[in-house]
């Protein structure tokens, strides 16, 4: 019975290349003609693969649908949330993970420094969506029309004389961090505050949500904390493997 699953999962990722005949089917998983009808039939009938009028078949409309459905279904928060905590355990600093909704960029999780000195920031509040780390990450990953339209609808107050000053600035920088892949915001909301972000991505590789890691400079320097990158991204890395499905869930602390 595993063989037959086996085989018949073996059909999937070959016609997801395109329709296949019968005949290719039967040559991929090395069977019979007979066996390999008997297959795409059954998955056929669960919505799995469609039969063309060319005799051809092609990935089914079902398989769509339950992707479609298992995406949805997926809680973000939910998964990353234990990588957060690990990531805190080992560093010690404010961890935030954070998404776009609408023209907002809303933190959905939080773990608070271990530190006496700790950050205002709350579950379900806004960024300052022109100068935070996750934000950045977020809209850098825009197609660029949006990311125009956008930047060029925004505010743009200066929190301190770091703050992002305009939309041709915020641009520019959007640039720098969709080719880098992280962001960071060293003192551009509130002077004595720090912080590098890295995005989780989805199967398709889009920006699904940002996490970072924050501290102030009576904890730590700039440059210490810039130090933490390569952890941060890589627990980016595990959060975003273990969402979309496409890697083993590592600790990226050890």
């Amino acid at each position: 019975m595993s063989q037959t699953v086996d085989r018949a999962l073996s059909i999937l990722p070959l016609l997801a290349e395109g329709p296949a005949d019968l005949g290719r089917v039967a040559d991929r998983l090395g069977v019979h003609k007979s066996t390999a009808l008997r297959l795409l039939r059954t998955l056929n009938e669960h919505g799995l693969v469609y039969r063309q009028s060319d005799q051809r078949y092609r990935l089914g409309a079902r398989l769509f649908a339950l992707a479609q459905e298992a995406m949805e279904n997926l809680d973000i928060r939910e998964i990353a949330h234990p990588h957060l905590v690990r990531l805190n355990e080992h560093c010690g600093h404010t961890v935030h993970l954070a998404v776009h909704e609408e023209d907002e960029v809303l933190y959905i999780d939080k773990v608070d420094s271990r530190y006496p000195v700790r950050m205002y920031s709350r579950i379900g509040k806004p960024v300052a969506i022109t100068v935070a780390a996750v934000a950045k990450l977020l809209l850098a990953d825009l197609p660029e029309p949006e990311r125009r339209a956008l930047a060029e609808r925004l505010d743009y107050p200066l929190y301190t004389p770091r703050s992002t000053p305009n939309a041709e600035a915020f641009l520019k920088e959007l640039a720098t961090v969709r080719e880098q892949g992280w962001a960071a915001d060293l003192g551009g909301h509130e002077e004595s505050i720090n912080c590098v972000a890295a995005p989780v991505r989805g199967a398709d590789g889009r920006v699904v949500a940002a996490m970072s890691v924050s501290a102030p400079n009576v904890v730590v320097t700039a440059e210490e904390l810039l130090t933490l990158l390569p952890l941060v991204r890589r627990t980016a890395d595990a959060i975003s493997g273990e969402y979309s499905g496409r890697t083993p869930v590592k600790d990226p602390t050890v």
